[in-house]
This record gives structure tokens, sequence and C-alpha cells, in this order.
């Protein structure tokens, strides 16, 4: 095996400076020429092993030292030039390396004003939002990344195709389906495009929920997903062939501004399909009526996750025939946003699903169990909120299983068309003293509730309190 080369100029011309040595006193010293020195200060040259322990006799300099020592710089570094705003402007990282490694002063100052650039645009977007609660319209621009992007396009507009579930409806007409959607699917794929679908174990496919071969006609599914996800990755491949005309419309329709962004954009609709075909709308729409939108009663009914059946709740509004809107909100244990949806929009200004007080954060400690609560933000306007966590794909016995937890929501106003609302207590949501909903806002930054045991930031509406004589609730009081 080649040797691996160690080019570290820029480190031991730290250590001459710091030393006080001239190029021509360090090269006396370990015995080489000036011209050469220089040549491996400017990392024209790798250090040999002979020279490194010279250096370690003659210098007491550690060969670790030699190794490399802007790690934490460079992972930083290469955070910030991954902001859509810098964004190409690097070929790779050799460029952060050297400015690491060899002005790690500079580096750490860049890193410095990359995250205080990246406060403050959180803080305008904060106050953005807050304008457009209160009806004030803004027009801030940036660059964002391709997926925030999508994220921002699908939250924005109702969860809806019109399109999308007619395609789905005729196909499901194609399919001639029985009680087995899945064989029904495979046997349309064989039919049409001589494709076989085979489940393949962990260690064959251990990156991919799916993956299409085209030299083989085959399309793999991993073992680790569960039945009802292994039938949905087959309805989307079957839904991206048999609906491609109708997905690249509403593709089109949602203006994106980059391919990448166009490619995630048909992933999401082909999800939107896959669901729409496993459960048809008008069959969907009536037995959720029936059930009084218990997701477990659906999620049985139509043989799909919970998951599954609480996203479906949210697209039924086709004109002249729409459900209850709702809304849902998936995080991880760590309070990463995965997915945000609504009938109408996710109610981002209304809502806001940025609260630490949500039942979606307690749903980790209690898995499986579904929460019930009624919660009023600070405008009055109240919630009726079921969270519960989903398990993710199945790991082996070494591995952590993911897990994340849903939210889903509606107005107080449709809690009589609810099953769930006979967990809250009577006269819950109707305005009546001794029962009121739980305390909450759209976000600790955009929340002024005083007092809150939850606050996690101080509001930008207010200014801090500074009195020392007095400590109140919050870890951030404010006046």
């Amino acid at each position: 095996m080649a040797e691996q080369k160690i080019f570290a100029g820029p480190r031991i011309r730290r250590i001459r400076n710091a030393m006080e040595l001239t190029q021509t006193a360090m090269a006396e010293g370990l015995g080489i020429s000036p011209s050469y020195l220089n040549l491996i200060e400017r990392n024209q040259r790798p250090l040999t092993v002979q020279l490194i322990l010279k250096l370690a006799s003659v210098y007491k300099v550690e060969p670790e030292r030699l190794q490399g020592e802007a790690g934490g710089s460079l992972s930083a570094l290469k955070e910030a030039f991954a902001d859509p705003l810098l964004a190409g402007e690097l070929p790779g990282d050799q460029e952060l390396v050297e400015i690491a490694e060899g002005a790690p002063n500079a580096a750490a100052a860049m890193v410095k004003l990359y995250r205080a650039y990246r406060e403050q645009a959180k803080r305008l977007s904060d106050l953005s939002e807050m304008l457009a609660r209160e009806g004030k319209a803004t027009a801030l621009s940036g660059t964002s990344l391709p997926v925030d992007e999508v994220r921002e396009v699908f939250e924005r507009r109702p969860n809806h195709f019109a399109a999308i579930e007619e395609e789905a409806g005729a196909f499901a007409t194609v399919l001639e389906l029985g009680d087995d959607l899945l064989a029904a699917l495979k046997a349309w794929l064989k039919r049409e495009y001589g494709i076989t679908v085979r489940v393949l174990p962990v260690a064959t496919m251990p990156n991919w929920r799916r993956r299409y071969d085209r030299h083989s006609q085959r399309l793999f599914i991993s073992e680790r997903l569960s039945p009802f996800d292994q039938l949905r990755e087959v309805a989307m491949e079957a839904c991206l062939m048999r609906c491609q005309v109708a997905i690249a419309a509403e593709i089109e329709a949602l203006k994106l501004s980059s391919d990448e962004a166009r490619r995630l954009a048909r992933f999401e609709i082909a999800r939107y399909a896959a669901h729409a075909l496993m459960m048809p709308y008008e069959a969907f729409l009536s037995a959720a009526q029936r059930a009084r939108y218990d997701i477990d009663v659906l999620r049985s009914r139509f043989s799909v996750s919970f998951e599954q059946a609480a996203n479906r709740l949210t697209m039924l509004q086709r004109p002249g025939a729409a459900g209850v809107p709702f809304f849902m909100l998936e995080i991880d244990n760590a309070g990463n946003r995965f997915r945000r949806a609504g009938a109408q929009g996710f109610p981002q200004a209304r809502f806001g699903g940025g609260c630490p007080k949500l039942a979606v954060h307690a749903a980790f400690a209690q898995p499986g169990r579904i929460l019930v609560e009624a919660v009023e933000m600070p405008d009055g306007a109240e919630f009726l909120t079921i969270a519960r966590t989903l398990e993710g794909p199945q790991g082996a016995f070494s591995e952590r299983p993911r897990r994340t937890a849903i939210l889903i929501g509606c107005d107080i106003g449709f809690r009589d068309e609810i099953v769930y609302a006979q967990a809250l207590p009577a006269g819950m949501g109707d305005g009546k003293a001794g029962r009121a909903a739980t305390p909450v806002g759209p976000a600790c930054r955009l929340c002024e509730r005083a007092g809150c045991l939850a606050r996690a930031e101080p509001p930008v509406t207010r200014p801090l309190g500074l009195d020392e004589m007095v400590s109140g609730l919050s870890a951030f009081d404010f006046q």
C-alpha cells in the first residue's frame, strides 16, 4: 500500500513562528536547506518520516500536531459553504482545507460571521411571520435549499391534487382491484412493463427503500419496510409510470426554481398518488365520516398504516365532497420537522406548530399511545390535536429504531364530528369557564406568554428583562 503523504506546511510555519525562528535557523536544525523548508511550508513538498522524527527530537513537536488540527473548523466551513447563498462557489473541499489549516483564525472569523448571518436571517423570518399574521404582507426574497423550497411550496398550498385523484381513480379501474392491491399492482407491472417485484434482505440492499433496475426490469423493495410501506413503495413506482403526464403537469404548476426541487416534488406527488390509489377518495371519505375520523378504524379497513391514514385525512378537500380540514405535522424526538401539510395549507400563521408544549413532543414518552388535547393560541383560536408516535423502517438487533411522532389537528369547531373529542372534558372548547384548553403559542420567538415554563427562546417582539433583583419562572424574562 502506498504511504500516505503528509502536507503540513501551514502548521510547520506556525510552529516556527511560535518559536521565533527564521527559515534558515529551523532548516539548519533539521539538516535541510532553507529552500527545501520553504517548499514544505508552501505545501509543495510533503514531510518525510525522517523530518517528522527530527522535528520531534530537535523542537519537541509531537507528531500528532502534524496530522491535522483543523477538523472542527473544516466542518464548520463546510456548513457555511453548503448554504444556498454560497453553494457552487467552491469546486471541492481542498480550498476549505487550505483555509482551515493555513489561516485558522480567519476560518474561525468566517464561521462566526456565518453564524451571525444565520441568526439574523432567522430573526427576520420570525418577524416576517409575525407581520403576516397581522395581515401585513412582506416580500422577503432569498435563496433556499431545494428541499426547503419544496417544503414551503407544499405547506402553503392545500394538500389536494384534483388531477392526481382522477388519475388514481382511473388507474384503480384498470387494475380491477380485489382484496389484494399489492398482487394487482405486481400483475400490472409485469403485464405492462415486464417488471417483477422482489423484496430483498437488509444485507443485500442496506441503504435503499426502493430501487428500480431498468436493465433487469426488476423493482427491489427493502425488507426493512413494514407491509404497508412496501405496498406504498410499489404503488409509487406504478403511479410514476401510469400517471407520469399528470404528475409532470402538477410539478410544472408549482413553478419550482431548480431541477433538484422538481425531482423532490415528483417524489412527493408520487407519494400522494400512491395514497390516493391505496385509499380511493369516495370510499375513504365515506368511511371516515361514518367512523367519525377514527384513524385506527380507517387503517384497519383499508389495510394501511396509522401514518398513511392520517396523511390521507389531510387530502379530503374535493369541491362538493370535502371532509374535516385536518392539518398534520411530523417531527423526530429532537424536534426536527419532516413534514407539514394541511387540507387548506398548513396553518402556519394561526397555529405555528413550533410550541414545545404540544402533545406531539410528549408522545415520545408514551410510544404507540394516542394523546388528545385541545390547545388555545394567544389570540384565542382553539384547535383539537391528536398526537402519536410512528415506527420507521425496522433495523437489526444492534440498530436503534427510527421513531417519529405525528400531530393531526383541526379547528375545535369540528369537535362534534370527530371521535377523539370524547377524550376532552365535557364542554371544553365551548368557551365555558373552568374548561380552558392548554395555552400554547406559535413558537417561542413569536410567543409573548409570560411565565411559560416551557419557553426555550426569548420573544423577538419584547426587550429582555435585566432586573437583577427579579427572577421569573421562564428562563428568558422579558419586559
